[in-house]
C-alpha cells in the first residue's frame, strides 16, 4: 500500500482536501523503488462564459496507455471530499494543488482525471453560466466516471517528485447543442511538467484598452498554444507554467489586429518580464472584423462530429499563429469565429524593452486558413481572405 501523503493548501475552501494512495503495481512497498507524483489543476481562458464549473473527484495514473478501469497497477490521488472548482478563477499562473501521492518509480503513459458526476442531490456538480446566461448543467460523455483519459511521457524518478499541472482548456472544451439548450463536455486536457517555481513563466502588461473579457495572451509554438490566459483587471498577464524554449507572444482582442511578440524566452530558473506596469503592450486597431462561419458534417451528418475549426494567420516570412478557434456544434455542426481584417503586427522580443512598435504585414491582411478536425479524419484546409463574412463548409467523408 502507497504510503499517505497530505498536501498543504492554503484557504478555507480547500482545508479538506486529503489525499490517499491506492495499491498499484509491483514495487509500492518498497520505499527504495517510489518516487511522488503530485498534481495542480490550472486553466486557458474560456470562450463566452462567466464561470464553468468541474467537480474533481480523483487522478489516476497508470504504466499503460490501454489499461481498462479494473486492471491492476493504477495508483491514484483521491480528495477526501469532491472538490467543486470554478476553472476559470485558474487564469494568470494560477494552481489548484490536487494533491500528491507515493507510487513506484517508472514512465507512466496514462491519466485520467475523473470528475463527479451530476446528480439530483448535485445536479450542478459540472456546470457552465454563459455570459450573461443563467447557470447550465453540463451533459458529460459516458466515460467521465471512469475518467477524462490523458495519453502522456511522465516520468516518475526514485526518490524525487514528478510536479504536473493539469491544464483544462475551458475554451475549447464545452460544445453548444443546437437549439436544445444543452451543452456538452468534450474535455481538451494536457499536461504540463512543472520544472520550478522560479522559471517557465512569461509575466507582461497590456495597455489599460486591452483590459476586456475578448481578450487573450498565448503562448504559442508552430502556430499551437502552450500556455494562454486573459490578462487580469490591471492589465497585468502571467503564463505558467511553460515548457522551457522560445515562443510566438500573440495577443487577440476584439477590434484590434492579431499581434504577436516573437522570439520569447522562457527557461526553467528565471521569469521572462516584458514591459512593466509603466512600459505596456498595446496592439493597432483594426479598420473591420467580418466572421467567418459554416458548418463540419462528417458522411454528410451534422450530429455530434466532435470536429473543430481553427483559424491560422501565416505573417511574411513566419511565424504562423492560431488566431480562432470554434467546435462545431453538436446538432448542427455550426461553427463560428470573428476574425480581424486588419494586417497582423510583429515586434521581435527585446529583454528590458519599454517601448513595444508593432511593424504592420499588410501583403497578409486579412488572409487566414481555416483547419478543420475531426476524429479518424485527416485534417481539412481551406484559404479565405475576409473582405466580408466567410461561409465555408467542410465534409469529412469515409
Amino acid at each position: 500500500m502507497h504510503r499517505i501523503r497530505l498536501l498543504p493548501v492554503a484557504g478555507a475552501t480547500l482545508a479538506a482536501l486529503a489525499l490517499l494512495a491506492a495499491c498499484g503495481g509491483g514495487g509500492g512497498d518498497s520505499p527504495a523503488a517510489d518516487g511522488t507524483l503530485r498534481l495542480s489543476l490550472t486553466d486557458a481562458p474560456s470562450c463566452g462564459y462567466d464561470h464553468a464549473h468541474v467537480t474533481v473527484e480523483k487522478v489516476r495514473v497508470h504504466k499503460s496507455t490501454s489499461a481498462d478501469d479494473a486492471d491492476a497497477g493504477w495508483s491514484e490521488v483521491v480528495l477526501a471530499v469532491p472538490l467543486r472548482v470554478d476553472l476559470l478563477s485558474l487564469n494568470n499562473g494560477t494552481l489548484l494543488p490536487l494533491g500528491q501521492t507515493e507510487l513506484p518509480a517508472g514512465t507512466y503513459t496514462q491519466m485520467r482525471l475523473v470528475l463527479a458526476a451530476n446528480t439530483a442531490a448535485q445536479p450542478m456538480a459540472n456546470a457552465v453560466t454563459p455570459s450573461g446566461g443563467r447557470e447550465t448543467a453540463l451533459t458529460t460523455p459516458s466515460g467521465t466516471q471512469s475518467g477524462l483519459k490523458m495519453n502522456v511521457n511522465l516520468e516518475v524518478p526514485t526518490g524525487q517528485v514528478a510536479d504536473v499541472a493539469i491544464d483544462f482548456d475551458a475554451c475549447k472544451s464545452f460544445v453548444k447543442a443546437g437549439n436544445s439548450g444543452k451543452i456538452l463536455l468534450k474535455p481538451v486536457l494536457s499536461v504540463i511538467p512543472i520544472l520550478s517555481t522560479a522559471g517557465q513563466r512569461i509575466v507582461g502588461f497590456v495597455d489599460p484598452s486591452l483590459v476586456s473579457s475578448g481578450t487573450t495572451v498565448s503562448a504559442q509554438l508552430a502556430g499551437t498554444p502552450v500556455r494562454a490566459t486573459p490578462p487580469d483587471d490591471e492589465g497585468r498577464f502571467e503564463l505558467y507554467p511553460v515548457p522551457a524554449g522560445s515562443y510566438d507572444l500573440v495577443i487577440t482582442a476584439a477590434g484590434r489586429v492579431n499581434a504577436v511578440i516573437t522570439g520569447v524566452p522562457v527557461t526553467a530558473t528565471s521569469s521572462t518580464v516584458i514591459g512593466s506596469d509603466v512600459a505596456r503592450i498595446d496592439t493597432p486597431v483594426s479598420p473591420a472584423s467580418h466572421v467567418a462561419a459554416g458548418t463540419v458534417t462528417v458522411r454528410g451528418s451534422a450530429v455530434d462530429t466532435q470536429a473543430s475549426v481553427r483559424a491560422m494567420q501565416a505573417l511574411s516570412g513566419g511565424p504562423t499563429l492560431e488566431a480562432g478557434y470554434s467546435a462545431a456544434d453538436a446538432v448542427t455542426g455550426a461553427y463560428r469565429m470573428t476574425l480581424p481584417t486588419g494586417a497582423p503586427a510583429r515586434l521581435a522580443y527585446a529583454a528590458g524593452a519599454t517601448v513595444f512598435t508593432f511593424g504592420s504585414d499588410e501583403p497578409v491582411a486579412g488572409m487566414y486558413r481555416l483547419e478543420a478536425s475531426a476524429p479518424g479524419h485527416p485534417v481539412k484546409r481551406a484559404d479565405i481572405t475576409l473582405t466580408a463574412d466567410v461561409v465555408t463548409p467542410f465534409d469529412f467523408g469515409p
